[in-house]
Order: structure tokens, then C-alpha cells, then sequence
């Protein structure tokens, strides 16, 4: 049987580095405080990364980075999450605001996507992370 206190700190962890992602004066290197030396990030296929993609900590830094040069501002709207052990499964709204024009996106506009992340803790840090991520589509209304 899980201890619910051990539940909640995790999904408390988790929590707590989903809103220091959307922090803009969050980095690479302070977003480690929440990442286990092995840490493994996997985003499942989707509208924008098409074949997917598994990243260590360097990848993760890197495509951080080139994230910062995309997206201006963006928020993750937690909308559930449960904890069994040291595995955290959380649904997120997650938008962002584009700096550029991405596709047929103009700068300005919202991006939108449903989530399902699924977080596994070791040592009391994140060592594993799998996005499904499903990005809305462009709406005809043009407007940010």
C-alpha cells in the first residue's frame, strides 16, 4: 500500500516543476533542481515533433533553448493529477504564445494542446518523463 503523503509530495513535485517550465525566468540549469542525472524526456509523436522524440538532460536543455526563441509566454493548466508511488500521471491544457510565425501560425497566436504526462520520480526528482501530447488545430479565427 502507498503512503498518500508520499502521493501528494510527488504530485506536488510535479506540480511545482510544471510551473517552474512556464517561469521565463527559469533555465536549463535551474530547471535542474527538479531532474535526476538520468532523466529521460519522451514526447510521443504529434503535430509538432511528427516522429517523436527522446531526450537526456543535454537534449533537454537544447531543445529548451530552442523553445525560448518560439514561444514568449506559456502556461500549464493542470486539470487532474494522481500519484501511485513514485510514478505521477497528470492531465495539463498547455499555451503558449508564439514569438515567430510557426507553419501557418502567425507570431502573436496561441497554440494550444491537451496532455497526458506521465512522470516517473527517483530519489525524490523526475527521472523519466512521456508526453502524449495533442495540439489543437489552427482556428480560422486569426486573432490572438
Amino acid at each position: 500500500m502507498n503512503d498518500n503523503r508520499s502521493d501528494s509530495r510527488n504530485v506536488d513535485l510535479v506540480r511545482r516543476y510544471l510551473a517552474a517550465v512556464a517561469d521565463p525566468a527559469e533555465t536549463p540549469a535551474t530547471l535542474g533542481r527538479f531532474m535526476h542525472a538520468e532523466m529521460i524526456f519522451e514526447e510521443l509523436p504529434n503535430a509538432v515533433v511528427p516522429r517523436g522524440a527522446r531526450r537526456d538532460r543535454a537534449a533537454i536543455a537544447s531543445a529548451w533553448e530552442k523553445g525560448a526563441q518560439v514561444i514568449t509566454g506559456q502556461r500549464y493548466d493542470v486539470i487532474g493529477a494522481m500519484a501511485d508511488g513514485d510514478r505521477v500521471a497528470v492531465e495539463i491544457v498547455w499555451t503558449g504564445t508564439l514569438k515567430i510565425p510557426y507553419g501557418v501560425r502567425r507570431a502573436g497566436s496561441l497554440m494550444r494542446a491537451h496532455v497526458g504526462a506521465f512522470f516517473e520520480l527517483r530519489d525524490g526528482l523526475i527521472v523519466r518523463q512521456r508526453n502524449y501530447d495533442c495540439y489543437e488545430p489552427v482556428s480560422s479565427d486569426p486573432s490572438p
